[in-house]
């Protein structure tokens, strides 16, 4: 599966140009125009990666960089026309990982991806026989093969993951994935949990990741459904 870039450009022939030359080399891209969806959107798919513009309808780029620092660590590039010192370096502040200037050439758009991936791909990625998690990029892989998880779910997995044979209840796994305090039911963790299996499932059927402990709660132990 290839790395999804999320290109949030109001002008649309650029952003179809920087798409166009993002999948020449490989990568997968979606395109959105209204910074008021941007930030549910990443919440929701987990690019690896994200090309923001600054100005934008709706919210701006950097209202946008600070609602995703709040929960992802995903690689952001800022793009803009506004090339003040004061913009530049509060856009490196609120959590961006590199900053163009308009104009640009496309090819430089893929240059700069391909190197903040590359440098945010060295870090440690988190491994437990089969499974690895790269929290940077909120992937996950299992034996081999990415599982396509939403950035709840990526959290859920390596929160149980890191500490194998651990019970959690439900309100432990709840303050974890959603640390704004927002309410929420407690059988939301598990819509959350039953998705993850069927996901882990796909790859892998007859292998049990994530276990029901009946009254308490839930553990990360591999082995066998059968």
């Amino acid at each position: 599966m290839s790395e999804l870039i999320l290109i949030v450009e109001d002008e649309d022939k650029l952003a179809g140009v920087m798409a166009d030359y993002l999948k020449q080399e490989g990568f997968t891209t979606a395109c959105l125009v209204n910074g008021s969806v941007v930030t549910d959107w990443v919440h929701e798919h987990a690019p690896a990666l994200v090309l923001l513009d600054l100005m934008l309808p709706g919210k701006g780029g950097l209202d946008i960089c600070k609602e995703i620092r709040a929960f992802s660590s995903v690689p952001i590039i800022m793009t803009t026309a506004r090339v003040e010192e004061i913009d530049r370096l509060l856009g490196l502040e609120l959590g961006a990982d590199d900053y163009i200037c308009k104009p640009f050439s496309p090819r430089e758009v893929v240059a700069r991806v391909k190197a903040v991936l590359r440098r945010i791909g060295n870090d440690t990625a988190f491994q437990a026989k089969n499974l690895t998690l790269d929290e940077s990029r909120y992937l996950a892989n299992l034996h081999g093969h990415t599982l396509d998880l939403t950035a709840v779910e990526f959290k859920l997995l390596q929160f149980l993951a890191v500490n194998p044979g651990r019970i959690y209840g439900r309100q432990q796994l709840m303050d974890h994935i959603y640390p704004d305090d927002r309410v929420v039911a407690d059988r939301t963790i598990d819509s959350h949990i039953k998705k993850l299996r069927k996901k882990i499932a796909v790859v892998r059927p007859d292998e049990e990741l994530i276990h029901s402990v009946y009254g308490v709660g839930y553990k990360f132990e591999p082995g066998t459904r059968y």
